[in-house]
């Protein structure tokens, strides 16, 4: 099953350390946000494969809007 990660706050992409094609496990970093001057981590919620990056870094986002698909194993 694929599950679409979303922004959980308003900010800027810092870093994206993985890419389309990579097997991540629970609790890898997919994404990091910076947000008023802090860094907040977006984690895997279980072991997968990322689909697809919908997001580059340094783009602005909205909470909500989605930056990768991940297929669960």
């Amino acid at each position: 099953m694929a599950t679409e990660i979303k922004a959980h706050i308003t900010g800027t992409i810092w870093k994206i350390p993985v890419k389309a094609g990579d097997e991540v496990e629970e609790g890898d970093t997919l994404v990091i946000i910076e947000s008023m001057k802090m860094e907040m981590p977006i984690e895997a919620e279980d072991d997968g494969k990322v689909l697809e990056v919908k997001a580059e870094e340094g783009q602005a986002v909205n909470e909500g809007d989605v930056l990768m698909i991940v297929e669960d194993d």
